[in-house]
């Protein structure tokens, strides 16, 4: 069974420390104040890719994503969806489901290249369910407190810490 998936949030850093993608059950991004989130560790190139499709950005030359597909849509082909379909330890794996005619093709790829395609192709995102069930961590919302409140509590915090809790 798939899960429609959105991307919750992109933390982007910069090399040599990985990045984040971050998705969640589509329904969850709307509804939920707690729920599950499925991070994948993404290279910092790989996120600057996903963080200007999200973004909707174009640039004067083609980039691979755009190269790719120009040549579907030279070739009649579209992105029908992207699939993620398995993981082992921390690596996923991921399909691109194309659709020529009444044909279907399925390639294999990397999910952040699967996510920028279909971003950049308006196709849907789906994770198999037992992916999501080994690879879910919690998220739980901080109900957001007051300024006043904040700062208490970081007051409190710095009277209570010590140098060797640095140690």
């Amino acid at each position: 069974m798939l899960i429609p998936v959105a991307i919750q949030t992109l933390v982007a850093t910069t090399p040599p420390n990985p990045s984040v993608l971050v998705l969640c059950p589509a329904q969850d991004l709307k509804v939920s104040r707690s729920r599950r989130i499925v991070p994948i560790w993404v290279g910092a190139h790989e996120a600057a890719q996903i963080s200007a499709a999200v973004q909707h950005l174009s640039f004067k030359r083609p980039m691979t994503h755009t190269l790719m597909l120009d040549a579907l849509t030279a070739l009649d082909a579209t992105i029908d969806q992207v699939q993620i379909v398995d993981v082992k330890d921390v690596t996923f794996y991921a399909h691109v489901i194309l659709k020529r005619g009444g044909d279907t093709f399925v390639l294999d790829a990397r999910p952040s290249d699967a996510v920028v395609l279909a971003l950049r192709s308006n196709a849907p995102i789906y994770m198999a369910d037992s992916v999501f069930e080994r690879a879910s961590y919690p998220f739980i919302f901080k109900e957001g407190l007051s300024d006043e409140e904040e700062l208490k509590e970081f007051e409190a915090w710095v009277q209570d810490i010590s140098p060797d809790d640095f140690a």
